[in-house]
């Protein structure tokens, strides 16, 4: 056992983080197939709880079986458990747990929280931990409340109070699961304005991150945020309305309705109007919002708002001679290579996915195909509704890119590699581009 705790704390902190969530998800699944969590009259296959745990897990929010439909209350409370786990992160948890039982925290620890949370050192990481906790129970009780003035409409107290804390929990962890039943999402309440500003607020404010938060709550204004903060809370603000804009041309729906779809689209996974009737257009502008995602440190996926800004600041910079800079900084090379890298990694998962789903999956479309892989890279949940039908092969292959995205591909190429910086480097030599 000692041997065993030794090898364990010789690892990379992303290692850990790796084995961390793929315990959780194991765990999970063996959870969901027990007989207290599968309803009586239906079969939950191992693939299926598989898939709805590495879903959960990661915030997804895909479904290959529906979770009313075929988990009790109790395998529905599950779900929650592992949505809250997997939103907040295993480390986070664990940490928090340590400071709740009043033990000291280890440098590793810290080390690993440092390396989930994509913070800059540790110092201070206690600090955050405890404040990534109550800022989450702080918004999902607010987002449970106001839920619940909706859902208390159709269902009992019991039952009603229940729907409110899931949808919550879901809501602010950017995971589109729902368990109102019958695949049907949250479309009997596309007219409910406040269900829909509720679940909205819920998902911004899970998305933009944590560190964006405390930020925004010490500072309060925007003039003395950090360049962090003013690059994700200016690109979530333009991707919201570029695609609400071009929601609403391209579907013939409400501006709620495309406001709403704007916002789940970036790693929420919830949907008022059935994604399956949407045109190539309108799935093609998801699939990019999907890409992109959410915001570093968040609950949400996708190669992140971040990531997105540098690379357009380099373009900007590459066409005007000035370098790569905003809000009257400029942008170090490290975090260029950085984005670019990332941005390179995803398209290559994606691509590899796609390939893999279009021979696995060869009476499904195309896009449908692609916007079933990048819904679960970007961690979304969205789906034209192919999710079921797919074969066992095909679900394994969206499991896996699930936790790439959920991880990262980068933690999971550079998760091996433990090499210092070199001693020398080669002369340098012009490639013709171009």
């Amino acid at each position: 056992m000692k041997r065993m705790i030794q090898i364990i704390k010789k690892q990379p902190p992303g290692r850990l983080i790796v084995a961390g969530f793929a315990l959780v998800i194991l765990i999970g699944a063996l959870l969901l197939l027990m007989p207290f969590s599968v309803r009586d009259g239906v079969k939950v296959t191992f693939v299926d709880a598989l898939f709805t745990s590495t879903s959960a897990v990661c915030v997804t929010g895909l479904i290959a079986i529906d979770t009313a439909d075929h988990f009790t209350p109790i395998g529905q409370g599950i779900v929650a458990a592992l949505i809250q786990v997997g939103g907040l992160g295993v480390t986070s948890i664990g940490v928090g747990l340590m400071i709740a039982a009043g033990k000291k925290i280890s440098i590793k620890s810290r080390l690993v929280v440092k390396e989930a949370l994509n913070v800059d050192n540790y110092q201070g990481i206690v600090r955050l931990v405890k404040a990534v906790l109550l800022t989450t129970i702080c918004f999902e009780l607010v987002g449970a409340i106001l839920s619940f003035i909706v859902f208390s409409q159709d269902y009992e107290l019991p039952h009603a109070i229940g729907i409110s804390i899931f949808h919550s929990i879901a809501a602010f962890n950017n995971s589109g699961f729902d368990i109102l039943g019958g695949l049907q999402n949250l479309i009997p309440y596309r007219d409910d304005i406040l269900l829909n500003l509720t679940t909205c607020f819920l998902i911004i404010f899970g998305g933009i991150g944590f560190l964006v938060i405390q930020d925004v709550l010490k500072h309060k204004r925007f003039k003395k945020l950090s360049l962090h903060s003013k690059v994700v809370i200016t690109t979530t603000i333009v991707l919201l309305v570029v695609g609400t804009l071009l929601l609403k041309a391209t579907e013939d729906i409400t501006w709620m309705g495309a406001f709403f779809h704007s916002v789940s689209t970036r790693t929420a996974g919830f949907s008022t109007y059935p994604i399956g009737s949407f045109t190539n257009a309108g799935l093609f502008v998801m699939c990019v919002l999907m890409f992109i995602g959410a915001s570093p440190g968040s609950t949400g996926g996708g190669i992140k708002t971040s990531t997105f800004f540098v690379m357009v600041q380099e373009f900007r910079g590459m066409f005007t001679k000035r370098g790569a800079h905003a809000f009257r900084r400029s942008i170090s090379r490290q975090n260029i290579t950085k984005a670019f890298s990332i941005t390179i990694l995803s398209i290559a998962v994606v691509g590899v996915a796609v390939f893999a789903m279009c021979l696995l999956e060869p009476d499904c479309s195309f896009i449908a195909l692609l916007f079933e892989v990048i819904s679960a890279f970007g961690t979304v949940g969205l789906s034209t509704g192919i999710t079921p039908d797919l074969c066992d092969a095909g679900k394994l292959v969206i499991i896996l890119v699930m936790f790439i995205g959920r991880v990262g591909a980068f933690t999971l190429l550079s998760m091996w590699i433990e090499r210092g910086e070199p001693n020398a480097r080669y002369t340098e030599e012009t490639v013709v581009i171009g």
